[in-house]
């Protein structure tokens, strides 16, 4: 079972452990036009790796050859970050499958839930945590 971890508990685990990773699985869209998690400070990049594809929403037949591909190795801390948490839970999941043994969700995403207006962002999340993020 992956467990979930809020964001600003990822962020303590980043700045804490120079090799743990974060794993962005959104799409390119969200990445350009939503943002993304920013970990400059640390002295890293967020790994970008798309679950699904836009605007299809089709299943990235590559992810976890691109997941390896990237040198994160089997031990390894690796965050994954979505939207909303759902699908880095997945990806989470998959990559634990191959073997990577210490994975985690980040719980609520970069954007949260909707609020009352049916907006993201403001309730729960990254963003919503005041944790460092930047427009791509």
């Amino acid at each position: 079972m992956v467990e979930d971890v809020a964001p600003q508990q990822t962020w303590e685990a980043l700045t804490a452990n120079p090799d743990a990773q974060l794993v962005d699985v959104r799409t390119d869209a969200e990445w350009t036009y939503v943002g993304l998690p920013d970990l400059e400070t640390l002295d890293r990049q967020v790994l970008l790796i798309m679950w699904q594809a836009f605007p299809s929403g089709a299943p990235n037949p590559h992810f976890l050859q691109q997941l390896g591909a990237a040198g994160l190795a089997p031990d390894q801390d690796i965050y994954f970050i979505c939207r909303s948490g759902a699908r880095s839970l997945a990806a989470a999941e998959a990559a634990r499958s191959i073997g990577f043994a210490r994975v985690f969700n980040v719980a609520d995403g970069f954007e949260g839930p909707p609020d009352a207006h049916g907006h993201r962002g403001g309730v729960a999340g990254w963003k919503a945590s005041g944790l460092p993020w930047r427009q791509r």
